[in-house]
């Protein structure tokens, strides 16, 4: 473990190599680098600001000599804490590495550092008629190297794919100091082992990011938005199954329980009928001819038994109209549970169902409200325990229906994650997906990449 101050010495080298505003050591000052979206905290001992792949490599090796922790920092948008520095030690935060150096459109890609946010790559790739298809809740504020830390990926992943599917190559810094070049800048490439794809989600701990290459997709033509009501998510799931057979491929497949249709109406009535028990949110992106066949197909694998209406926009406003409920959602639920638990669970698409029986079940067990929203074309659901934190009763209530909660997914062959990764939330249940050899070897892979054990230290793997 480090020392709970940094010496002086160590000071003085990191001054050296970080000069004026670009290093913070004043204990005020560092407490905002402490903690991201997961409520929880822990104090650095030192932030530090790169500008260059160059620096990081030598902070890097820097505190490999030293054994200090480095714990790399976008925004602090994830709600798992990858990013808390719980072993102390250094904080690197890349908001002064968030240059866009390169946009190719006739290669359909773009280089980027790591501290450039999702929407400025997004507004940028858009003048030019492009998109990057990874695309966050937290879209405007979280950056590509957060994206990539934790693979996240949003609405589109179920047409588009997730950041692994999306980037081509990597410029990263290992635990070492060395400098790692990855991947390719063409849409193939089988040259050597897929290292790209194995630092893209592991939160920090193989390497440090300091530059992506990535994959742009064309804009779409045409965009058609459906809202669907139904009886029950008995009913919605089978119509989640029935779109996802067909040939046509939303670009977005959003789902909301019935408790989240309760809370949306009690606290902004966007006029949902009352016998609504479960919504469907639809996107499809086509090109302009394609697009109204595609919509009148969608349409009628959505209106299975149970359904109460399909409803199109045709304009703008109702585009806004039909979102209206779903936007109302988070603000529903920060007034209702400020310091909620949310969970990011993936099972198959066929068991939504069990997932959502098994939850409300749960519920009622542990006397928690649960409220269940997502992402239902690839089964990724967003499970909320709203609780208080504070109440020692209800956080313990809270960790037993937890635990279960990842029992049931694993029992319904499904993943502990899908998007907001393992960081510190989810890590004392990683070796109930992951086998002892599989864990074995992976613990190996880390310290090939990080002999020191400096990186990200206490996250990811048990």
């Amino acid at each position: 473990m480090p020392d709970a101050t940094l010496s002086s010495r160590w000071q003085k080298r990191l001054a050296r190599l970080f000069a004026g505003d670009d290093l913070i050591l004043e204990p005020a000052a560092l407490l905002a680098y402490g903690y991201d979206n997961s409520q929880r905290r822990a104090s650095p001992l030192a932030v530090a600001f790169p500008r260059s792949t160059e620096q990081v490599a030598e902070l890097a090796a820097l505190c490999s000599e030293a054994g200090l922790p480095l714990t790399c920092r976008g925004r602090g948008t994830g709600t798992a804490g990858a990013a808390v520095p719980v072993a102390g030690g250094i904080v690197v935060s890349f908001e002064r590495m968030n240059r866009i150096l390169e946009l190719d459109p006739a290669n359909r890609l773009a280089r980027v550092e790591p501290g450039v946010s999702n929407l400025e790559l997004q507004q940028a790739a858009g003048e030019l008629g492009f998109f990057w298809p990874p695309d966050p809740t937290s879209a405007a504020v979280c950056t590509v190297g957060g994206n990539l830390a934790c693979n996240a990926a949003g609405p589109r992943a179920v047409k588009y794919g997730t950041c692994r599917e999306n980037t081509l190559g990597l410029v990263a810094v290992t635990g070492e100091g060395r400098v790692l070049h990855t991947g390719v800048r063409t849409t193939k490439g089988v040259v050597g082992y897929d290292l790209t794809r194995l630092i893209i989600g592991s939160e920090g701990t193989l390497a440090v990011i300091t530059e992506a290459t990535l994959r742009l997709v064309p804009l779409p033509g045409a965009r058609a938005t459906l809202q669907a009501l139904y009886r029950d998510v008995h009913a919605a799931a089978r119509a989640v199954s029935a779109i996802m057979a067909l040939p046509v491929t939303p670009s977005a497949l959003e789902f909301m329980d019935g408790n989240a249709l309760r809370m949306v109406r009690d606290f902004a009535d966007p006029g949902l009928p009352q016998a609504a028990g479960a919504l469907l949110m639809i996107e499809l992106e086509e090109s302009r001819p394609a697009l109204e066949a595609a919509v009148e197909t969608v349409t009628g694998a959505a209106s299975v038994e149970g359904c109460l209406e399909v409803s199109a926009a045709s304009d703008r406003a109702q585009v806004e109209r039909l979102w209206r409920t779903r936007k109302a959602l988070s603000p529903a639920l920060r007034n209702v549970a400020p310091k909620k638990i949310n969970e990011d669970v993936v099972v198959p698409v066929s068991r939504i169902p069990d997932l959502i029986g098994g939850l409300e079940e749960m519920g009622r067990r542990h006397g928690i409200a649960i409220v269940n929203f997502g992402h239902a074309g690839n089964g990724n659901i967003h499970v909320n325990l709203l609780i208080d934190p504070g109440d020692p009763a209800q956080r313990e209530a809270a960790d037993r229906c937890l635990d279960e909660l990842f029992d049931l997914v694993l029992e319904l062959g499904g993943t502990l994650s899908g998007e907001h990764g393992i960081g510190l939330v989810k890590r004392q249940f990683v070796d109930r997906e992951i086998d002892a050899p599989t864990l074995e070897l992976m613990r190996a892979i880390k310290q090939q990449f990080d002999p020191a054990g400096i990186l990200n230290p206490g996250k990811a793997l048990p």
